[in-house]
């Protein structure tokens, strides 16, 4: 079932989940990538979950935030923010492409990489934090959108067209393969979604989460156009950075609600 193969590879690629990958041709990374918003779903409903106990139990908004940027962060290993690191020294050394890439594989972080770090995590804990201080509801919305958009991201960054900038890695085994149509479809899916899901929360709240979903996209289609003009194309660490660049810009709109 292509689905299915799509699902897990979605899964055992994205999160940590114990899903067992059995295809890794390009027709499951397809799929996996057309269903990286339905990881992403999952991150983001376990994400709300944690900050929502801890609300429960007595905990302020800026604990409950903590731990709703901290989930995400431990269902993918940390691979997403170390991506984030990496790309931010690979633009920051202002080196030639084939140069960049190699600072990108290094297993140490510069000056560039955690600064990026600091900054985004503060500003993820800052918006959640003013999101749960507005309602539990509120923060948890803003939890689930974040987590979805930042694997939208993905679906957008893997469309035909945009190349891969090394031959190997998992930038490599799914650049390119996923429609532009299909991409094009799982956005409009996810942005009536969120939506939808605001709508509880009012009119206004529901066309908030909904231009939350677009402007984080846009924000990522900048930086994945900046990032193919400067190494030749994506990386792994390259997804890794939409990801998170998709998230925080969503959660930081989500704030202004």
């Amino acid at each position: 079932m292509p689905a299915l193969h799509g699902l897990r590879f979605a899964f055992g690629t994205l999160t940590v989940l114990p899903v067992r990958v059995s295809r890794w041709d390009r027709g499951a990374a397809r799929g996996g990538m057309l269903c990286a918003p339905v990881a992403g779903l999952v991150v983001g409903v376990a994400a709300a979950a944690a900050g929502l106990v801890l609300l429960f139990l007595g905990a302020g908004p800026l604990l409950a935030a903590v731990a709703t940027a901290a989930v995400p962060a431990v269902l993918t290993r940390g691979l997403h923010l170390d991506g984030l690191a990496d790309t931010a020294d690979g633009l920051g050394s202002g080196k030639p492409a084939e140069d960049a890439l190699r600072i990108m594989k290094q297993s140490d972080i510069g000056p560039f990489g955690v600064i990026t770090l600091v900054l985004v995590l503060l500003a993820q804990m800052a918006a959640l934090a003013r999101a749960y201080g507005d309602s539990w509801a509120h923060g948890a919305l803003a939890a689930v959108v974040a987590a979805t958009t930042a694997r939208l991201a993905l679906t957008l960054a893997a469309r035909r067209g945009v190349p891969a900038a090394r031959p190997e890695g998992l930038g490599a085994a799914v650049a390119g393969v996923v429609p532009v149509a299909g991409a094009l479809g799982a956005a409009l899916v996810v942005t009536g979604a969120a939506g939808a899901a605001g709508a509880g929360l009012g009119t206004r709240t529901a066309l908030l989460a909904a231009g939350a979903v677009i402007a984080a996209l846009l924000v990522a289609e900048l930086l994945l156009r900046h990032c193919t003009r400067r190494f030749g194309g994506v990386t792994g660490d390259v997804f890794g950075a939409l990801a998170e660049t998709a998230a925080t810009t969503a959660l930081v709109l989500l704030s202004l609600g």
